[in-house]
C-alpha cells in the first residue's frame, strides 16, 4: 500500500513560522488544490486547531468540502470572481466571502443578491502586475464604481496578487506602491477598504512591507514554497510503499527507458512501485535562467530513497510507475518499507496519513 504521509509536528512549525511572520496581521490559510495535495478538510481543522479560522480556495467544491466538513461559520474567501449566474447562487448559499474583479462581476453579484433581499459579502480584486484578473491601478474611476453603486454587496476587503520572484523584488516594491494609490483613492473618496492584503507565501517570508492587514499563506504550509535556508520552514510530505522485488541482475544488464543505464558489473537491484506518474520525482519549477535549469539537473541526478538509516541511488531514471534502486551494498528484502520526499500536490495513488 502507498502511504503519504502528512506529517503535523512539521505543519504546526511552519503555521508558528506564518503567524510569526505576519505579525499580528490576519492569516488566510489558501487551500487551493486539496490543500496542495495534503486533504483540504484535515488540512484545515489542523490550520483551526493551530488558531487559524480563516480560508481562502479557489472552486465552489472546494468551498462546499469545508462546509460540510464541518466548517459552517469560517469565512471562506473565493479567490476567482465569476458573472456564472448558477455558480454565484451557490456561493451565497454556501455563505461564501466572493471576489468581485470587474463591473460586470460586481454588477452580477448585486443583481443577485438584491433578487433574493440579501446583502454578500466581497472583497475587491486589484491586478497590479499578475494578469490573473483584477481592476487595473490605472481605472480607479471603476473601483469607485463598486464602492459607489453595490448596494447588496458588502465590501470587507482588497487585495492583490504581488509577482516577486526573489527577496526585496524592486517589481514587487512597484506593484505595493500602485497598491497603495488605489487605497488612497478610495480612502480620499469616504469609503472604508476592510481587510487590506496583499502577501503570499512568498512575500509574507521575505517582504515586510507587504504584510498589511492580511495575508494568504498556501504552499508555505506544507513548505513548498521558493525557500531559502533561514526561513524556518520545514518540507512537509513523504511517500511510503514497500519494495515490490530484490534481486541480483549480471554485468550488462540494461536499467531504465528514457535514460537506459548498461550494468558494469553484477548489481543488486531493488524495485520500487512508484513512478512519476504516482508524483515521484516531480515538482514545479519555481526558478528559471540556466542556474535553475542545472541546480534542477543536478537534484534530479541524486534522488535517493530511505531504506531504514540507509540511502538507496535510483538506476535508470524515475520509471512511469515503478523505479530502479541500487542496492548492491544495503541490507534489504522485499516488503521493507521505502520512504521518499514527495510534494503532496503531486502525488497520485497514495493513501493519505496524518501522523
Amino acid at each position: 500500500m502507498r502511504k503519504l504521509v502528512i506529517e503535523k509536528s512539521a505543519v504546526k512549525n511552519n503555521l508558528a513560522v506564518i503567524k510569526e511572520r505576519a505579525a499580528g496581521a490576519v492569516v488566510y490559510g489558501v487551500l487551493t488544490g486539496d490543500g496542495g495535495g495534503a486533504g483540504i478538510v484535515r488540512l484545515a481543522k489542523l490550520l483551526r486547531d493551530e488558531g487559524i479560522g480563516r480560508f481562502a480556495v479557489s472552486e465552489i467544491a472546494e468551498a462546499e468540502e469545508l462546509r460540510k466538513g464541518g466548517f459552517e461559520d469560517e469565512e471562506i474567501l473565493m479567490l476567482r470572481s465569476t458573472t456564472d449566474r448558477e455558480e454565484l447562487e451557490r456561493l451565497v448559499d454556501l455563505n461564501v466571502v466572493c471576489t468581485i474583479s470587474s463591473v460586470d462581476t460586481g454588477m452580477a453579484l448585486n443583481a443577485l443578491a438584491e433578487n433574493r433581499s440579501t446583502v454578500v459579502e466581497a472583497h475587491i480584486q486589484v491586478d497590479t502586475g499578475m494578469g490573473f484578473g483584477g481592476f487595473l491601478v490605472s481605472e480607479p474611476e471603476k473601483i469607485l464604481l463598486a464602492y459607489r453603486s453595490l448596494p447588496n454587496v458588502a465590501l470587507s476587503g482588497i487585495y492583490t496578487q504581488l509577482h516577486a520572484v526573489r527577496p526585496n523584488d524592486p517589481e514587487a516594491k512597484q506593484q505595493l506602491e500602485q497598491f497603495h494609490q488605489v487605497l488612497d483613492t478610495i480612502h480620499t473618496a469616504g469609503f472604508e477598504t476592510g481587510t487590506v492584503h496583499a502577501a503570499g507565501s512568498f512575500a509574507l517570508l521575505h517582504d515586510q512591507e507587504s504584510r498589511l492587514d492580511g495575508v494568504r499563506a498556501g504552499s508555505a504550509i506544507l513548505g513548498r514554497c521558493r525557500r531559502t535556508r533561514d526561513d524556518g520552514l520545514k518540507t512537509v510530505g513523504y511517500g511510503e510503499v514497500p519494495l515490490a522485488e530484490v534481486r541480483w541482475l549480471p554485468k550488462g544488464h540494461t536499467i531504465g527507458a528514457d535514460k537506459p543505464v548498461v550494468l558494469k558489473k553484477p548489481t543488486r537491484v531493488a524495485v520500487l512501485p512508484v513512478g512519476y506518474q504516482n508524483g515521484f520525482g516531480v515538482s514545479w519549477p519555481r526558478e528559471t535562467g540556466f542556474c535553475a535549469m542545472f541546480r534542477r539537473w543536478r537534484k534530479a541526478k541524486a534522488v535517493t530513497v530511505r531504506l531504514g538509516d540507509q540511502r538507496a541511488k535510483v538506476l535508470g531514471g524515475i520509471g512511469a510507475t515503478e523505479t530502479v534502486l541500487n542496492v548492491t551494498n544495503l541490507k534489504c528484502s522485499a516488503g521493507d518499507l521505502a520512504t521518499f520526499d514527495i510534494d503532496p500536490l503531486f502525488a497520485k495513488g497514495f493513501i493519505t496519513e496524518y501522523r
